[in-house]
């Protein structure tokens, strides 16, 4: 499994690096920010540790450039621990935010199962509540097909992360039940995450964006105030 770290400390980055190494991981170091968003575009890579504050161009921007091109765990390690700088990463497209000092034995941990996570959603079809065996899920406007990992809003396919989908895939198959962020969290991001509750209100909010007609008043993926949220067919 091969690591990309974008760090400009070098101390930090060496840490990461040979606690990494040690685990067996191939590990790249890149501490200038244009040109580690370019090292991480040109794939290869298993997950990317990316640091916030850089040169010439910021994490946030880096996050957002590769979300849009690539589907990658991308973990964002920073001095900034206020939970707006949090959301803001999660919103751009990170997977999950760790704050520095960090121990390294946890983010080695956060590191393995965010790539184990990965490669079991690439392949994964388990719902659990109510399981669909449907070749397709016909929603009028909006279409689902399982088996082929593709959504479509008004016959126009849109392209969505790993975690977005199987949010979407799993909202899609249990109907009208009332979900909490504690549930979809447990269900999408697995129980042994270390992640903040907010990421969930994060992905619904950009999962919203791609596929309800009018986000602020959704259709689909509804706000059960004080409870969680409803998947409307």
């Amino acid at each position: 499994m091969k690591v990309l770290i974008i760090e400009d400390d070098a101390d930090i980055a060496g840490i990461e690096r040979d606690f990494l190494e040690i685990d067996g991981f191939e590990v790249v170091h890149e501490a200038d920010g244009k040109k580690g968003m370019e090292l991480a575009l040109s794939g290869g890579f298993d997950l990317i540790l990316l640091d916030i504050m850089l040169r010439r161009i910021n994490g946030y921007e880096i996050c957002r450039e590769i979300r849009d091109k690539i589907d990658i765990p991308i973990l964002m390690v920073s001095a900034r621990i206020e939970d707006i700088h949090k959301i803001r990463g999660l919103g751009l497209g990170a997977d999950d935010y760790i704050a520095k000092p960090f121990s390294p034995a946890e983010l080695v941990a956060r590191v393995k199962t965010h790539i184990s996570r990965y490669k079991r959603l690439k392949g994964a079809h388990d719902i659990e509540l109510g399981q669909t065996t449907a070749d397709e899920i016909d929603l009028g406007r909006l279409r689902i097909i399982p088996a082929a990992r593709r959504v479509y809003v008004e016959n126009n396919e849109i392209m969505l992360t790993n975690k977005e989908y199987e949010l979407l895939l799993f909202f899609a198959s249990n109907p009208e039940i009332v979900l909490s962020k504690k549930r979809l969290y447990d269900k999408i991001w697995g129980e042994d995450m270390y992640g903040v509750l907010e990421t969930v209100v994060v992905h619904i909010n950009r999962l919203r964006e791609k596929i309800e007609p009018d986000p602020a008043n959704p259709r689909y993926i509804q706000t059960v105030w004080g409870v969680g949220y409803r998947f409307m067919a």
